[in-house]
């Protein structure tokens, strides 16, 4: 019995370990593809046309995924604070959009409303809208998004800078988020 509780703890923890990262499939840098959502949460709907001009965070995240609950979701809350000047004068935003392809019944716009209240997530989150008969959702195909969590910034100009699936170097990222920011402040 205890070989089998002991087999078991170590396959929760394994799984509950982020991904290491690996960049996305997609080539970067390449034009942001419009995203496909079926609602926001925590704000208006919005297009990356009408966002033009800011440079965009964007986490493709699943309620349930281990890896974003370790490693996305508290990145984006701290990068929240390292970023608040910027995020207050409209360089930077925030966007998280939830992408199931998995558990469907489960990670359902209900479900995903309380686990944002218990989380404290304030930012503009969207749900990805699923074609009829189809398991992935429209924008994480448009993406090609390997899983959750993945990770995108997008430039002022719209175009896809950064896009890498799990976890990965955050110094490495901060420092390419801050060189957008430069640039989107001055070409602003």
């Amino acid at each position: 019995m205890r070989i089998v509780a002991s087999v078991l703890f170590l396959c929760v923890f394994i799984a509950a370990q982020p991904v290491a990262a690996r960049p996305s499939q997609m080539p970067v840098p390449r034009p942001a593809p419009e995203w496909i959502i079926s609602e926001w949460i925590n704000g208006e709907a919005t297009t990356l046309k009408q966002l033009r001009g800011k440079v965009l965070v964007v986490d493709f995240f699943q309620l349930w995924c281990p890896g974003c609950n370790a490693f996305s979701i508290p990145l984006m809350k701290q990068w929240e604070k390292t970023f608040t000047k910027e995020i207050k004068d409209g360089t930077l935003q925030f966007v998280s959009i939830h992408t199931v392809f998995e558990g469907h019944d489960y990670q359902n716009p209900q479900k995903l409303k309380s686990f944002l209240k218990r989380k404290r997530i304030h930012h503009l989150v969207g749900v990805d809208r699923h074609a009829p008969g189809v398991r992935v959702p429209r924008t994480m195909r448009l993406y090609g998004t390997m899983g959750t969590p993945e990770m995108a910034f997008i430039d002022a100009d719209g175009v896809v800078r950064f896009q890498e699936f799990g976890g990965f170097d955050v110094e490495r990222a901060e420092k390419l988020l801050r060189r957008l920011i430069k640039e989107a402040t001055a070409s602003g």
